[in-house]
C-alpha cells in the first residue's frame, strides 16, 4: 500500500490555511466576506475540481509517455455540481481535449487515462473518510 500525507496550518493574521506537501504549498480560504474569508486561496469545491482535473492531466501525460505518443496541448475543464445543506458534491463533469504532435487521434490516450486516474476512480468508487480529533 502507498500512502500520502499533506499538512495544513492557519495563516497568522488571516482565517486562511496554508497546505503543503513536500516543497509545494497552496492557500485555502473562503470567498472574501464569507465566514471570515479574505479570498486568499481556493475553497474546498475548487480544490476538489482541481484535484480531479489535475490528476487527469497528469495521467494523460503518464499514458502518452507509456505508449509513446507526443502531446502538444491538453485542456481540461471540470464542473462540480453541489447541493444540499450541508453542501456536498453530487456530480462532476470533465471536458478533455488534447492534440498529438503527429496529428493522430488522441482518444486512445484519453480513454486509457480514464482507467488510471486515481482521483476520479477513487471518487467514483467511494472512499471512507475518518475525522479524528487530536490534542
Amino acid at each position: 500500500m502507498v500512502s500520502m500525507t499533506v499538512q495544513l496550518r492557519n495563516v497568522a493574521g488571516t482565517e486562511a490555511a496554508m497546505g503543503w506537501a513536500g516543497g509545494h504549498t497552496i492557500v485555502v480560504d473562503r470567498p472574501d466576506g464569507t465566514a471570515g474569508g479574505l479570498g486568499l486561496g481556493f475553497n474546498g469545491g475548487q480544490l476538489l475540481a482541481l484535484a480531479l482535473g489535475g490528476c487527469f492531466c497528469n495521467d494523460v501525460r503518464y499514458v502518452a509517455h507509456e505508449i509513446g505518443v507526443g502531446l502538444e496541448r491538453i485542456a481540461v475543464e471540470v464542473t462540480v455540481e453541489m447541493e444540499g445543506d450541508p453542501l456536498i458534491a453530487t456530480a462532476a463533469t470533465m471536458e478533455v481535449s488534447c492534440e498529438t504532435v503527429d496529428g493522430s487521434d488522441p482518444q486512445a490516450v484519453i480513454d486509457k487515462a480514464k482507467g488510471s486516474c486515481m482521483v476520479s476512480n477513487s471518487l467514483r468508487r467511494g472512499l471512507p473518510v475518518t475525522i479524528q480529533s487530536t490534542a
